[in-house]
C-alpha cells in the first residue's frame, strides 16, 4: 500500500495536517495539493475542530517547496506552469481562507512553497534548527503578487525584498527577530509550545475567535473592499450566543467556561 503523502489526524479539538514526503524534505507535488485541500475541507465542516496545525514529517523539514524532480512533467513550460499554479493556489487559498485558527509547526527547512504555506497560517512556531528562505531567484521562478504581499505583510516589504533578491536562508532566531515566527523552541520542546497554544485556543469561545480571524482577513484587504457589515453581524452573533451566556455564568461562578460554538 502506497504511503499517504498528505494525511490528517486529530487530537481532541485539534486537527493536524501532515506533509509526509520526508525523503524529499516534504517537497510538494500536484497530487499532494489535492489531498491537502481535501483534509482541510473535512476539518472546515467539523464543528468539533477548533484549530488546525500544519506540519512536515521526518523532523528535517516543514515543507521544502515544490518537488523540483517533477518540474519537467508538471512545470515544463508556461502552460504547464499555469495549471500547476491553479492547483497549488487552491491549496494556499484553502489554508488562508480557513475559518478557524491555523498554526504552522515548523521543523528544519521552510523553503519556497513552505514559506508560502507558513505565511498562509495565522501563527507560526519553529524549532531552533529551522531554516527559512525563498530560492526563486536561483531557479528562475516567477513569484506572484499574493505570495510577495503575504510575506511582506508579516516581515515588512524591505525584508521581503531581501528574501527574494538574495535567495539566502535565515535562522530560527533571525525569523523570530523579524516577526516571521511567534516563538522558537528546542527540538524537544516544540510540541509543548504548540500544544500550549492549541489548548488555549480550544478552550476559548469559537465564535469570538472566528470573528477575530474574519476581521484579520478584512484588514488585509484594501479599505474599499472591506466588509464591515459582515463583521458587525458576526459580532452581534457573539452577543446573541449561548457561549456569551456561558462565559458570563462561568465568570460569576469562578470556573472555566465550556464553550460549544453556538
Amino acid at each position: 500500500m502506497q504511503e499517504q503523502k498528505i494525511y490528517g489526524r486529530r487530537e481532541g479539538a485539534v486537527g493536524h495536517v501532515v506533509f509526509n514526503n520526508p525523503a524529499k524534505l516534504n517537497a510538494v507535488s500536484l497530487d499532494m495539493w489535492d489531498s491537502f485541500v481535501g483534509v482541510l475541507d473535512d476539518y472546515e465542516k467539523d464543528p468539533t475542530i477548533r484549530c488546525v496545525v500544519v506540519s512536515g514529517a521526518g523532523g528535517k523539514a516543514f515543507v521544502s517547496g515544490a518537488d523540483i524532480s517533477k518540474f519537467e512533467s508538471e512545470r515544463a513550460n508556461a502552460e504547464a506552469q499555469a495549471r500547476y499554479e491553479t492547483i497549488s493556489r487552491r491549496g494556499y487559498e484553502a489554508l488562508y481562507e480557513f475559518s478557524k485558527p491555523t498554526i504552522a509547526r515548523i521543523t528544519g527547512y521552510c523553503i519556497g512553497g513552505g514559506m508560502n504555506l507558513a505565511a498562509c497560517c495565522d501563527l507560526r512556531y519553529c524549532n531552533d534548527g529551522a531554516r527559512f528562505g525563498v530560492p526563486a531567484a536561483r531557479l528562475g521562478l516567477g513569484y506572484g503578487f499574493l505570495r510577495i504581499e503575504r510575506l511582506s505583510r508579516i516581515v515588512g516589504l524591505p525584508r521581503a525584498m531581501e528574501f527574494l533578491f538574495t535567495a539566502k536562508q535565515y535562522s530560527a532566531q533571525e525569523a523570530l527577530d523579524m516577526g516571521l515566527v511567534h516563538g522558537v523552541a528546542p527540538a524537544d520542546g516544540l510540541d509543548a509550545m504548540v500544544d500550549g497554544i492549541t489548548s488555549a485556543i480550544a478552550q476559548n469561545a469559537p465564535l469570538t475567535i472566528g470573528l477575530a480571524k474574519a476581521a484579520a482577513r478584512e484588514i488585509a484587504k484594501p479599505e474599499s473592499q472591506q466588509d464591515h457589515a459582515r463583521l458587525e453581524k458576526l459580532a452581534q452573533a457573539c452577543f446573541d450566543s449561548e457561549d456569551y451566556k456561558e462565559g458570563r455564568r462561568a465568570f460569576m461562578e469562578k470556573r472555566k467556561p465550556a464553550f460549544q460554538g453556538r
